[in-house]
């Protein structure tokens, strides 16, 4: 069986990729991750999730590497991680009542064939109004630190958001569901078999 890498270090990728079954390696990559003058969202994420792929060292019987960015944007603004909590404020003040939406590229490589996929997908995200108590109380969690747009849509952020338009796995960190179909079309000695259900 072909063994899965996962270039990243974020614990809602791993998680995803658990909670569908798949047996993986996590393998970090460690680049520059900032924006080139005159860059693109999409080649942006396009370029950082390629370099991540490569990036990683592969072992033995290591053929397929995965790799996943995710940028949130409000109108032509890349909303990052807050710097600290007056941070965080301003950020969910100004997501507040609007649409923002989350773009998750993804690269998978199968070093042993050569053979690419890489998709960027996108989901909007609508926030009701929120107070700024609400907003206070929510930072007082400190959910919203290391976060991209400040919140966490599966933890406690779920309470801020009105709706969505897209896949919610997107805005987790991982379009799982599209990931799976590329996986199994990639590699001909690729198995999904879940390892265990949760």
């Amino acid at each position: 069986m072909t063994l899965l890498v996962l270039a990243s270090s974020s614990p809602r990728r791993k998680e995803i990729l658990e909670r569908a079954g798949l047996s993986f390696k996590v393998r970090p990559s460690n680049i520059d991750e900032s924006f080139l003058k005159g860059e693109s969202i999409s080649q942006y994420l396009n370029r950082i999730t390629k370099l991540k792929a490569h990036s990683v060292k592969l072992q033995e019987k290591e053929k397929i590497v995965l790799s996943a960015d995710t940028i949130v944007t409000l109108g032509d603004d890349i909303i990052g991680k807050p710097k600290d909590s007056k941070d965080a404020f301003n950020t969910l003040q100004r997501l507040s009542g609007r649409t923002h939406s989350v773009f998750t590229a993804y690269n998978i490589i199968n070093f042993d064939s050569g053979k690419e996929k890489k998709k960027i997908c996108k989901t909007d995200v609508t926030f009701h109004s929120l107070s700024k108590e609400e907003i206070s109380t929510y930072i007082d969690t400190e959910e919203p630190f290391g976060k991209a747009g400040s919140y966490a849509i599966q933890g406690v952020g779920c309470t801020l958001v009105e709706k969505i338009c897209g896949c919610y796995y997107n805005v987790v960190g991982l379009p799982i569901s599209s990931v799976m179909k590329d996986l199994i079309e990639i590699s001909e000695s690729f198995e999904w078999i879940p390892i265990k259900s949760i």
